[in-house]
């Protein structure tokens, strides 16, 4: 591929994570594509562009500290441009994050959550069905949520044969094993974890 036609295929604000989406490569590869750019287009020279304003666009983790008594540091990581994402996206990226903090903060996402025929498509598209259906039924022991509709609820239920997922790997709970049995899933929480949601 050319740089002109590399220019055009990654024209906009990225970063290293969406360069390597948008040319299907690895991180070193997508370092070396830009650093092809930024060599073509400086002539050379050493060129800066400086901002004084922050990168636009809404971070998962934004959506999050918003709703959530357990904060989390912004990460740059995940932030959508052009559009703003609602709680169910940022519920299923909390459920795939395989961190415990993210993961404990999204609990009151379910507080928001309106669209649960969104929510169930996001997490069968992402994987995440049964861990988005175990940390509703933990969130529903500590607070009041709203009632996820009983169709979803039953699609999201593990179907046979499905073994168990976890949400941080290797982390279990002593206290929540009959939701862990319900969902076929692990969870990383014990009742002293969710002392904020008290």
């Amino acid at each position: 591929m050319d740089t002109l036609e590399l220019a055009g295929k990654l024209e906009g604000t990225q970063t290293v994570g969406t360069v390597m989406k948008a040319l299907g490569k690895n991180r070193q590869g997508a370092i070396h594509a830009i650093y092809r750019l930024r060599k073509a287009a400086s002539g050379g020279k050493r060129v800066y562009k400086i901002s004084p304003s922050a990168p636009g666009g809404t971070s998962y983790y934004d959506i999050i500290n918003k709703k959530s008594p357990v904060q989390l540091a912004r990460s740059n990581d995940y932030i959508v441009h052009g559009r703003e994402p609602g709680p169910e996206e940022a519920l299923v990226f909390a459920a795939n994050s395989r961190e415990l903090r993210v993961a404990l903060a999204s609990l009151a996402l379910f507080r928001s959550i309106s669209d649960w025929k969104l929510l169930y498509k996001l997490a069968k598209e992402n994987g995440a069905r049964r861990k988005v259906g175990a940390l509703y039924s933990l969130a529903k022991t500590m607070m009041k949520v709203r009632s996820m509709d009983k169709r979803f609820l039953r699609l999201m239920l593990p179907k046979e044969g499905e073994s168990y997922q976890y949400i941080v790997p290797g982390l279990r709970s002593r206290d929540f094993q009959d939701i862990e049995k319900q969902w076929k899933v692990r969870l990383p929480f014990n009742k002293a974890d969710l002392e904020a949601y008290r």
